[in-house]
């Protein structure tokens, strides 16, 4: 994953402190029960926090993130169609506005999702491993991920199971084959990208 210039990837526990507004007594508290994931700085007390951790972190306690910089979305594609994979992510990197991870099974979908806490997913309903109601519902019950959007892309058009992936946590329906302008619309709807 590329990072983003003039955005910290690891950030100390005075910086977290006050991009928090808490004390950095707080924040070592919560590092050290487990509330704040990092790393101590090998051969001293220190403690490191990665991004990510601090991202999920202001997110599980209603922090808002605009202290951050966070000048980009997370997208997360997750597709069995290699093709559209290549293309969204293709499409979405050079956009400007997105930070983009793919994968293309349900499998790839919960470990991507944990360790780069998307904004969004696109997600297809008939993956090779499960389906996208699982993946909806996996999502929906990880509370690092409450935020994240899911737009469920799919030739699917079965009533029934659009309105099942909608019950399972899914945010949007778009019917393939699709126009990318469409795509873009929902994502910057969902997200105000």
């Amino acid at each position: 994953m590329e990072k983003t210039p003039g955005i910290k990837a690891v950030y100390t526990t005075g910086e977290v402190a006050r991009l928090c507004s808490i004390s950095q007594q707080t924040v070592i508290r919560c590092f050290d029960n487990g509330r704040l994931r990092g790393f101590r700085v090998p051969g001293s007390r220190f403690r490191r926090i990665p991004r990510e951790q601090l991202i999920s972190f202001m997110r599980s306690n209603s922090i808002p993130l605009g202290n951050l910089g966070q000048a980009t979305k997370r997208v997360l594609v997750i597709d069995d169609d290699e093709a559209i994979v290549r293309m969204m992510v293709d499409i979405l990197s050079h956009d400007g506005r997105f930070d983009v991870a793919s994968g293309t099974t349900g499998f790839d979908a919960g470990l991507l999702a944990r360790d780069f806490l998307p904004d969004i997913m696109l997600l297809d309903f008939k993956l090779p491993d499960i389906n996208g109601n699982a993946v909806c519902r996996a999502v929906r019950d990880n509370e690092h991920l409450s935020h994240t959007k899911i737009i469920i892309i799919s030739g699917v058009a079965d009533p029934d199971e659009i309105n099942d992936v909608v019950r399972a946590g899914a945010d949007a329906f778009i019917k393939k084959p699709f126009e990318i302008s469409e795509v873009l619309d929902r994502i910057t709807e969902l997200t105000g990208a």
